[in-house]
């Protein structure tokens, strides 16, 4: 078996630990639910947020179709399907002191 590595994936290796991404969709409910949740802890955190729509890469489609959301830390993931806010949060003071 091959390793392909899309530009995504090496996007995300070089992501910094307060790079949070949320792999969604248009018209996905729990995705916006996800993004209310963590909203204030980015703000707390100051860790900048990129939403990638995943209708956009084949491979992410592929990958995450109704998996949605997910969300990584830095190369982390950190959550899928739903947000446990106390544990987010952890993550991310976890990601913020290394």
């Amino acid at each position: 078996m091959t390793s392909s590595h899309s530009p995504e994936e090496a996007r995300l290796a070089a992501c910094g630990p307060r790079d949070v991404t949320l792999y969604s969709r248009p018209g996905c409910h729990l995705c916006e639910e996800a993004k209310a949740a963590i909203a204030p802890l980015l703000r707390e955190f100051g860790a900048a947020l990129r939403e990638v729509n995943i209708e956009e890469d084949a491979t992410l489609k592929e990958r995450y179709d109704w998996d949605i959301p997910v969300i990584f830390i830095g190369a982390h993931k950190a959550a899928k399907h739903r947000v446990d806010v106390a544990e987010f949060r952890r993550q991310l003071e976890e990601a913020s002191s290394k």
